[in-house]
């Protein structure tokens, strides 16, 4: 819970409306000069974060590391990883599990499973603690991935892992148990530069396998691209929490 809510403070726009209020207490306390400099700082902040040619770069810096391979041209490696965050569990009053937009990683595990690029795939997520009623999500992926034609034996679970971290240290024990450690790992291409360098840094030989890209080719730059958006401040706080993740990792040798 802590390491999710710092995260989420650190997010552009909490980080705006933090300079903002900051600016605020200072100009109440007449310090002008500097309360004005910080408001204008928060609101520039929101507003960089906000606009679509700035969150289509940013995202493009992350996912540029790791082009798509057709999955012919995959080699084959000992065990498909597939790590979670594109589904949500079965709760009420869902009947099936829900599909996000970064449910393409385990479509995408399924194709090189079928494609025959590894004997099994190993779907990674568990649950949160503060949302107990939901399964762990690497049940969910199970579900989709029968309903795509994988046969049940070919799928080994890991249900306790809740961070990318998580999933490393939990698929690394199970590699030791099953005896595999060259891995075809799937994620979003976001996603995939923290992931490899976690993973790596467990032990584990990684073999990138990017799916879900977000920045398409595109027609020519408009106004509206330079206008603030709600969604490209939701999309580019995610390659920003990227990039603060990868950080930490780092920091603590973890990546």
């Amino acid at each position: 819970m802590l390491t999710k809510v710092l995260t989420q403070l650190a997010m552009p726009v909490n980080l705006a409306l933090v300079l903002v209020a900051l600016g605020a207490v200072l100009l109440g306390l007449q310090r002008l000069r500097l309360g004005l400099g910080l408001l204008a700082l928060g609101v520039a902040w929101a507003v960089l974060w906000s606009l679509p040619v700035f969150s289509g770069w940013v995202r493009g810096t992350l996912e540029g590391r790791y082009p798509p391979v057709p999955v012919a041209a995959m080699p084959r490696a000992e065990a498909i990883v597939v790590l979670g965050g594109g589904m949500g569990g079965v709760v009420a009053p869902r009947l099936l599990p829900d599909l996000n937009s970064a449910a393409d990683r385990v479509w995408h595990g399924a194709r090189l499973l079928l494609a025959d690029k590894a004997p099994v795939v190993v779907v990674s997520g568990g649950g949160l603690a503060w949302r107990s009623e939901e399964p762990p999500e690497a049940q969910s992926m199970l579900a989709f991935l029968r309903d795509l034609g994988v046969g049940r034996a070919h799928v080994l679970l890991e249900g306790r892992s809740a961070t990318t971290r998580g999933n490393a240290v939990e698929v690394r024990r199970l590699a030791g148990a099953r005896g595999f450690s060259r891995v075809l790992l799937v994620t979003s291409a976001l996603h995939m530069p923290r992931a490899a360098a976690a993973f790596r840094a467990v032990g584990l030989e990684v073999i990138p396998a990017p799916t879900d890209y977000e920045v398409v080719a595109r027609r020519r730059v408009t106004i509206l691209d330079w206008l603030p958006d709600a969604q490209a401040l939701a999309d580019s706080s995610r390659a920003f929490k990227e990039y603060l993740g990868f950080l930490v990792y780092w920091v603590r040798g973890w990546a």
